[in-house]
């Protein structure tokens, strides 16, 4: 809005000794506040100023606005002035304002942060020594709440390390406190804080209560929440640079722990600010953190750059922990962990992001999100790098002139961007609405606040922008919607004036509106403390409950709505108890094993082949299960990998397994199993063992790719049979059996997972004939090479998908769509389906009746919709492959589709290394970065290329409906949260109905793309009709946090099983509870 009387701009300028080159975050802009600071029933506004005066601007109504900036107190200072939050520190009803400072490292200035007390007629005191918040460090935001609830506000300061990144070299120095650091007094004024009040004197307990320190923090944001539901608040800090987050949990004793490696899979890489909240009105906070990754392919190509594999590897080695440049939405699962949603909900790239928020802002009751971009210059605009800062910072290191810096400042590209606001669409998914809803002006913005400025039940918002009035928008979804609302004001009592820390939760039929008053958000930024909890079309709310800061709880029935209500907390009252955790009878329980743990061995893909999407190294462990002594009970053969040769486990009477020591398993040590079978060869009625080998770790034509088929004598003793297969130079990703032929032996399809060491080149699969005595013969090459370069085989079952006599072949691939073949007389025909234009990166194939209708069904696990890649049948990705360069190499590039172009995935670096005469022909990244792979090179080249498509990310279930075709029912959304690598179809909770047990995880993509991990191992309970329950991890049992390979069903003498094996751990036996019912 214009003519409010708002008019603050933000205005910084470089100068020789104070830029951007001195002051490493020159740019990153100020804060906003919103509060009422006269009680006078109007929120009013305050901004944070860089190099210029704070701003107070008192509201009058009606969207407008005084600047009473001069009169209260706030006039020109010194100061670097950054994070802000209204808070009332003495308790007396009234709002005061804390003002975080930083600065120069070494200018002299002051950077004591600053605390203005509310005087209660428009004027402010200054008093941040009298009550021991005076810290000097380099702040940038502070949080107040009561961290040991003893009734008062504590506080919580994170200041940004301002020693040099470089100097750092990635050590680790997390539990070294700032001032025990061996460098100068200047450069140790970084570090998280905690700060005790202790009768409105505030006290460092930093170090006693298990807090960060650490001058590798250089912390942006933190966000404070009751992430675990005991009511007691925790603390996320959002770190910047190499330095993971921290996620402090309340342990209840006045000490935090940082637990966020327990919690969290990844974390953003450079991440900005923070917010929690409930995204999907489940009653727990979510959360969400910024970053720098661009939403624009062209903005991606020109100025962004991703760790290389080297010191991706390095960072996690170092205890960094898994970073990736990426938003993230961090979904609580309610069980001590969060999933991170961002890609699957379409809010991962948001380009130079700063404050991000989660709100209401349609009032329809869902929690939706807004992010501040932009940054001044362009300080990682590739084609400035190269080009220009690079000459000139090698000029001024060889003259020690610093009269050039100003020259390099105004040679910076500058590039103002659109804020982003996503409609929270519910199911975890947003939309981007910000044209719609208004947001149309590119600026570089920073702090964002929101509160109800005008008392018309929502929330409008304030940002502020750096060179450039700082924007007021009036929210009129009421207006547009007429969505209903509930206002909610709350009165503490004693030291915690505005009830600070409580919990507000609105009840709406089978939703919960769930928010924490907790001022401090986003970026630098704080917001009012009045809550506005949008109702959609509900027009009355069931109750409201309230847990109050000292855990007394306060319930109200069916209030009245579209009105504020404002409560006060009681001085008596039930208090929130915990429940001791009921005995919760789980589907599956893990139970003792004597499994060893699988070794993978530290291969890395990407040494040898460039640009490829992933690795295929660590395709294992896979087991196989069978009765190979004839006692009657089950036996487990676990794949080996190299050095830890497979391995056979013989089951006892008592269910337990004893390894058994097969002398000629260990003649083959360096091979890597992948796929196992047991399956009668021979047809002397006992078990025997074929065993596929894969790893990519090395070329073809070495041993360790040999097919291998151990003969068993009955008794569970092996001998190998060498002359089973013939060659095989292919790494081999499964084998199943079935006597396609009718003629009384099993016979074989062995699929290859990819040719060795050449990703995306179609590698050769096999259909093998018995001979009768054991012996196989393949048929596919001759009679069925549509099967035999089928291409890059995940998974294959035999199913009787036609309702005749015989069963039919079903595959699955990456770069395919769903196959089926059937035999008739002397070679397979495909059976067309409509299934046939669904080319996924397909992981996994099950296959059984799941709606009670006769007909065999497809579970079909796919690559996910919650990844750096997330292609349509409008927008696939792409893989083209032949030797580019004429080099005697065969080269891949991997595309997307934008706007009806090819455009390679990876970036100008990457492609040049692999293909170095594209720097001739692209010698600046905005070239590059407009041009579709037919551009970058001839016609002629194009035409020999092999192109694979990839258009079908998501997983489903295919109902058989005959003739070929299928319904096809997409999986719930936490199944499409990261891939489905194993598919057990079982019934678990003993209703007769076969239930889903599935398990996911691919940690094997280059950086830039992240990595699956939001599976823990997931739980569908059918209703044999075709619907589908997921189950929670505490009621499933399962919570693996590694990659699933496989997933067998077992039989001990007293309980059914299922073996659950992860790449580079220990696989998990699981009994299956079948007594209980969900």
């Amino acid at each position: 809005m214009d003519n409010t009387g708002i008019d603050f701009e933000n205005n910084i300028q470089d100068s020789k000794d104070f830029n951007i080159f001195t002051f490493r975050n020159f740019y990153n802009g100020g804060g906003a506040a919103i509060g009422d600071i006269n009680n006078d029933g109007l929120a009013d506004v305050f901004f944070t100023s860089n190099q210029s005066a704070n701003k107070l601007y008192l509201n009058k109504g009606n969207f407008k606005f005084d600047d009473i900036s001069e009169k209260a107190g706030f006039v020109a200072k010194p100061q670097w002035s950054t994070g802000v939050v209204m808070v009332d520190i003495n308790h007396d009803g009234w709002l005061d304002i804390f003002v975080c400072n930083s600065g120069h490292i070494n200018d002299g200035v002051s950077k004591e942060n600053q605390l203005f007390i509310n005087n209660q007629n428009l004027t402010f005191t200054e008093s941040a020594k009298a009550y021991g918040l005076a810290d000097n460090g380099f702040s940038t935001q502070v949080s107040f709440f009561d961290y040991d609830l003893d009734g008062d506000l504590d506080c919580f300061l994170v200041n940004n390390s301002p020693i040099p990144v470089n100097t750092l070299n990635y050590a680790n120095k997390r539990e070294l406190p700032a001032e025990q650091w061996p460098i100068k007094d200047f450069l140790k004024g970084g570090g998280d804080h905690l700060l005790r009040n202790d009768g409105d004197k505030f006290v460092d307990v930093t170090h006693s209560t298990g807090i960060h320190g650490s001058l590798i923090s250089f912390g942006l944001g933190v966000t404070i929440g009751d992430v675990n539901g005991d009511h007691y608040p925790d603390v996320y800090v959002s770190n910047d640079f190499f330095e993971r987050d921290y996620l402090y949990i309340n342990q209840k004793n006045g000490t935090f722990k940082d637990e966020l490696e327990n919690w969290v899979q990844h974390t953003s890489l450079a991440s900005m600010g923070a917010d929690m909240g409930d995204v999907n009105n489940d009653g727990f906070p979510d959360i969400f953190t910024t970053d720098m990754l661009a939403d624009d392919d062209y903005r991606l190509k020109t100025t962004s750059s991703f760790d290389n594999i080297d010191v991706y590897r390095l960072k996690v080695q170092s205890g960094f922990y898994q970073q990736f440049q990426q938003n993230t939405l961090q979904i609580n699962n309610k069980n001590g962990k969060f999933l991170d949603a961002c890609y699957y909900g379409g809010v991962a790239a948001s380009d130079w992001s700063w404050g991000g928020l989660l709100f209401d802002a349609d009032n329809d009751g869902l929690n939706d999100l807004y992010i501040c971009n932009g940054i001044n210059n362009d300080l990682t605009n590739q084609d400035f790098i190269d080009f220009f800062a690079n000459d000139i910072v090698q000029k001024m290191v060889m003259t020690g002139k610093k009269d050039e810096v100003d020259a390099v400042i105004k040679k910076m590209p500058k590039q103002p961007l659109l804020n982003k606001a996503y409609k929270n669409e519910g199911g975890l998914k947003f939309s981007d609405k910000g044209m719609d809803w208004g947001f149309t002006q590119q600026s570089f913005s920073n702090g964002a606040a929101y509160g109800d400025l005008d008392n018309d039940g929502d929330l409008d918002m304030v940002i502020s922008n750096v060179n450039q009035k700082a924007f007021v928008y009036k929210n009129k979804s009421r207006e547009i919607n007429q969505n209903n609302y509930i206002a909610i004001s709350l009165k503490g009592t004693g030291a915690n004036s505005f009830a600070i820390g409580s919990q507000i939760k609105v009840f709406v039929g089978d939703q919960i509106m769930s928010r924490e008053i907790i001022p401090s958000r986003g970026f630098q930024s704080s917001i009012d403390y009045k809550t506005i909890i949008g109702l959609g079309k509900s027009a009355a709310v069931d109750s409201i409950q309230v847990i109050w800061p000292n855990r007394i709880v306060s319930t109200h029935i069916k209030p009245t709505i579209n009105q504020v209500l404002t409560l006060e907390q009681p001085l008596k009252g039930s208090v929130f108890k915990e429940s001791p955790k009921a005995k919760q009878t789980q589907l599956l329980t893990a139970i003792p094993s004597s499994f060893e743990k699988h070794q993978e061995d530290d291969l890395v893909d990407f040494y040898n082949e460039r640009n490829i999407p992933r690795m295929l190294s660590k395709e294992g462990p896979k087991a196989a299960v069978a009765d190979v002594n004839a006692d009657g009970l089950e036996d487990v053969y676990i794949a080996g990998s190299p050095k830890h040769p497979g391995q056979l486990y013989l089951q006892n009477a008592n269910g337990s397994f004893i390894k058994k020591r097969i002398p000629v398993f260990e003649q083959y040590a360096d091979f890597e199993d992948v796929a196992v079978l047991f399956f009668d060869a021979d047809k002397d009625g006992d078990k025997d063992l074929f065993v596929g080998a894969g790893g990519n770790n090395t070329q073809i034509g070495n041993r360790i790719f040999q097919h291998r088929l151990y003969i068993n004598d009955g008794k569970g003793n092996f001998n190998i049979d060498v002359n089973a297969f013939g060659n095989n130079e292919m790494n081999i990703a499964v084998a199943s059996a079935y006597d396609f032929d009718h003629d009384g032996d099993e016979d074989l399809f062995v699929g290859a997972r990819s040719f060795p060491g050449n990703y995306g080149i179609t590698p050769e699969s096999y259909v093998y004939v018995n001979d009768g005595k054991g012996h196989f013969k393949d048929m596919a090459k001759e009679k069925n090479p549509d099967i035999a370069g089928i291409g890059m085989v995940t998974g294959a079952v035999w199913a009787n998908i036609a309702g005749d006599a015989s069963k039919e072949l079903v595959i699955v691939g990456e770069w395919l769509s769903p196959k089926i073949f059937s035999f008739d007389k002397d070679h397979f025909k495909e059976i067309k389906t409509n299934l046939s234009d669904m080319q996924g990166w397909w992981q996994s194939v099950a296959v059984a009746d799941l709606n009670a209708d006769g007909k065999e069904d497809l579970v079909l696990g796919n690559l996910g919709e919650n990844f750096y890649l997330h292609p349509n049948k409008e927008k696939p990705v792409k893989i083209w492959i032949t030797d580019f360069d004429q080099n005697g190499i065969t080269d891949k590039i991997l595309t997307r589709s934008i706007d009806g172009k090819d455009l390679p995935v990876f970036l100008k670096r990457d492609l040049e290394e692999q293909i170095p005469l594209l720097k001739k022909q692209n010698l600046r990244h905005e070239v590059f970065a407009k041009k579709p792979v037919q551009e970058l090179f001839s016609d002629a080249v194009i035409k020999k290329t092999l192109v694979k498509e990839f258009n079908e990310p998501a997983s489903f279930v295919a109902y058989n409906q005959g003739n070929g075709q299928f319904q096809i029912q997409k999986m719930p959304t936490y199944l499409q949260l990261s891939c489905i690598n194993a598919i057990s179809c079982v019934d678990v909770n003993a209703d007769g109905f076969t239930d889903l047990v599935m398990g996911g995880n691919n940690f094997g993509f280059p950086p830039m793309m992240g990595r699956l991990d939001a599976s823990f191992g997931q739980v569908l309970l059918g209703d044999g009709k075709g619907n589908w329950k997921p189950q929670t991890a505490n009621i499933s049992g399962l919570e693996l946090r590694g990659e699933i390979r496989d997933i067998q069903t077992l039989h001990t003498k007293n309980k059914d099983c299922l073996l659950i094996l992860q790449n580079n751990e220990i696989p998990v036996l699981y009994s299956i509870q079948k007594a209980i019912k969900h």
